[in-house]
């Protein structure tokens, strides 16, 4: 590479990252299915682990782990009702954990630390069309099942009493989702990748009147996240991952500042009048 290209890829896969998961997170969001997502983060490694012991696309083995971990959930929610985010959790526990026995198992040499964390300046043009199709894969979802995934996200019940396809629509979220968590793994990692998708969301969801306007919002803000945390990273010679992950927790923290000092001014003025 030349003096000017290394960092260029680098910054275009930080930038597509930081658009396609706030907008992934948007949507999960507003479905109340984000614990889903940490699910797959996790379900993915041992995919992964699978994929580069039989030369295979990691991008394949983290999908169908991420994929069956999702389905595994469903099916034990549905056992233990009442107790779901449980189940969930221990799912997520098992398919972690069974990722890192695998390493040592098939004696597959993987840098667990870049998978866990990512390893942004590392990125090749292949992870970038890795990020491009789960970007591709998102706007497809989102323009042609707009209407959809809305009455889905407010009224989960009237969707299903309305005969819309609620079970197709989950499924295609849960692998979308998929997608992107396996595409977002060089940039921020598996552990990470959770920060990204729901920080920029959170800071505009009780403010906008849309999805659509949501999305729109996040993804301006996680461009904010991944490509200043990029830069950042590079003039202080830290890894470009955990510093995001780093900077989503900070922006939340403001925010959160900034709410309570709100509150209490708005006490203080309506006391004094």
């Amino acid at each position: 590479m030349t003096s000017l290209s290394w960092w260029v890829l680098p910054l275009l896969m930080a930038l597509l990252v930081g658009m396609v998961c706030p907008v992934t997170g948007a949507l999960l969001i507003t479905q109340r299915r984000v614990l889903q997502a940490n699910l797959i983060s996790h379900a993915v490694l041992p995919g992964l682990v699978l994929a580069l012991a039989f030369e295979v696309d990691p991008i394949l083995g983290g999908l169908i782990t991420g994929l069956l971990g999702a389905l595994l959930a469903e099916h034990l929610s549905r056992s233990f009702s009442g107790r779901e985010e449980n189940a969930i959790n221990t799912v997520l526990a098992g398919f972690l954990a069974l990722g890192v026995l695998l390493v040592p198992l098939l004696q597959v040499r993987i840098d667990l630390e870049a998978v866990l964390f990512g390893d942004l300046l590392a990125g090749n043009i292949t992870d970038l069309i890795r990020t491009l199709l789960a970007a591709a894969a998102l706007l497809l979802l989102a323009v042609s099942r707009y209407q959809d995934l809305v009455f889905l996200g407010v009224d989960p019940e009237g969707a299903a009493a309305a005969h819309l396809p609620v079970a197709r629509l989950r499924f295609s979220m849960t692998l979308v989702t998929s997608l992107v968590v396996v595409s977002a793994m060089t940039a921020v990692g598996v552990v990470l990748v959770i920060g990204l998708l729901c920080a920029p969301v959170l800071m505009h969801v009780e403010r906008v009147v849309s999805l659509r306007s949501l999305m729109l919002r996040a993804a301006g803000t996680g461009l904010l996240l991944s490509s200043g945390g990029l830069l950042l990273a590079m003039g202080l010679d830290l890894p470009p991952g955990p510093l995001i992950g780093v900077l989503c927790l900070g922006l939340l923290l403001v925010k959160s500042i900034a709410h309570s000092s709100a509150s209490e001014m708005a006490t203080r003025f309506q006391r004094h009048h």
